[in-house]
């Protein structure tokens, strides 16, 4: 038999998209399943012609309402992936439909936040465009989660990301956050809305997260690199979703109706970082100490440094951090050295020198030292034994 030619709707170049095209992929090796793969060569979703395209089924995101449309009362099989809706009438109907649970997306990163000793909490979503409707639901759950607890609601939606309006949006978002009560956690929509408040409280010297915690969605690898403080972030079941979207797709194909199926992925979980490991201190040479050591620890910065930055002499701020966090400065940096140094290990390809440089150790024979000293083995030795709760 001829392998069925499948449509896949997507646009690669975001990673909730990429996670569930992923998804697709393991489930088509599981079984064995052989299908002729349609998308284009940029791998975006564009639905141009494609009521002429002769194919046997389509899986497609459905955030994006012009692709809801194009393929609405097609005669061959379609599965849709998106967001979940609180009002189940949004849903499209006679399509089955898997989503990812966007109440539980926000619910996840809520709970993180309260129990960092946090009580106030802001959520930075999007502008409410007609592609953003999962951007609307997940702020309509953060203040569901927090009008729950009797807390007031802080929203902000910022501007559409644009090269010519960046100056101005980010200086809009620096000031909302000057506005805001402190501490504080934020809640953002997406990882990419994440980076722009790390980058934002970098340039307005808002210590991270002594006075803002920040929690993203989508666990992007991307943002990672991009970001000089570490990001917390969760983690959608996206790979989950285009494993049932696949499977979904494949019943249908053997003759199943499935046309009133609607699957809800729960997240797998949380990545937890720096941002949004709020701990509470009283001394604003402390917080600023911690502040810059995050962004420079991997330059291999000295105490001195550190104490050069807050203002102070260094005897003043060692004092100041045995009385907030009994440890010294040198401590702090070192600490922040391993956790980064831990993180490059969990990825074998990077060389060991590698690991040392970019995790501000002078040396590997140095870092080899410290790991001894600290963990009594190896980097590599350490790096296969698991990993306890952040």
């Amino acid at each position: 038999m001829s392998p069925h030619r499948i449509a896949l709707l997507f646009n690669a170049n975001k990673v909730y998209d990429r996670q569930i095209m992923t998804g697709i992929g393991n489930y088509l090796k599981s079984t064995r399943v052989v299908w002729d793969l349609f998308m284009e060569e940029d791998f975006r979703s564009r639905t141009i012609d494609i009521r002429q395209w002769l194919g046997d089924g389509i899986i497609a995101d459905f955030d994006d309402p012009s692709v809801e449309e194009a393929l609405s009362g097609l005669p061959i099989p379609v599965v849709a992936v998106g967001g979940s809706y609180a009002d189940e009438s949004r849903y499209p109907a006679r399509i089955p439909y898997i989503a990812t649970d966007n109440g539980e997306l926000v619910r996840l990163a809520y709970d993180h936040l309260i129990k960092q000793g946090l009580c106030h909490f802001a959520f930075y979503g999007l502008p409410p465009l007609a592609g953003n409707r999962w951007a609307q639901e997940r702020e309509q759950a953060y203040e569901q989660a927090t009008g729950a607890d009797g807390i007031a609601s802080i929203t902000y939606r910022g501007s559409p990301t644009s090269a010519g309006g960046w100056g101005r949006a980010q200086e809009d978002l620096i000031a909302w956050m000057h506005s805001l009560p402190k501490p504080i956690g934020i809640i953002a929509v997406t990882d990419a809305r994440a980076r722009q408040l790390l980058q934002a409280c970098i340039a307005a010297d808002i210590p991270v997260p002594e006075q803002v915690a920040i929690v993203g969605i989508d666990n992007d690898q991307m943002v990672q690199l991009l970001s000089r403080i570490p990001l917390t972030s969760v983690i959608q079941g996206a790979e989950e979703m285009g494993h049932r979207a696949a499977q979904t797709l494949h019943q249908m194909l053997r003759g199943g109706d499935l046309s009133c199926t609607r699957i809800v992925v729960p997240p797998v979980g949380l990545s937890v970082h720096a941002s949004s490991l709020h701990q509470p201190l009283k001394s604003p040479h402390v917080m600023r100490a911690c502040h810059y050591i995050r962004q420079y620890v991997h330059l291999g910065i000295k105490s001195e440094q550190v104490a050069q930055y807050v203002g102070i002499s260094r005897t003043v701020l060692e004092e100041h951090f045995k009385r907030e966090l009994n440890k010294s400065v040198h401590d702090m940096i070192l600490e922040h050295k391993l956790e980064m140094a831990r993180g490059m290990l969990e990825d074998a390809s990077i060389p060991l020198a590698d690991v040392a440089v970019r995790s501000g150790f002078t040396s590997l024979q140095y870092m080899y030292a410290v790991f001894r000293r600290e963990y009594n083995c190896t980097p590599r030795e350490l790096a296969k034994m698991p990993r306890g709760p952040a």
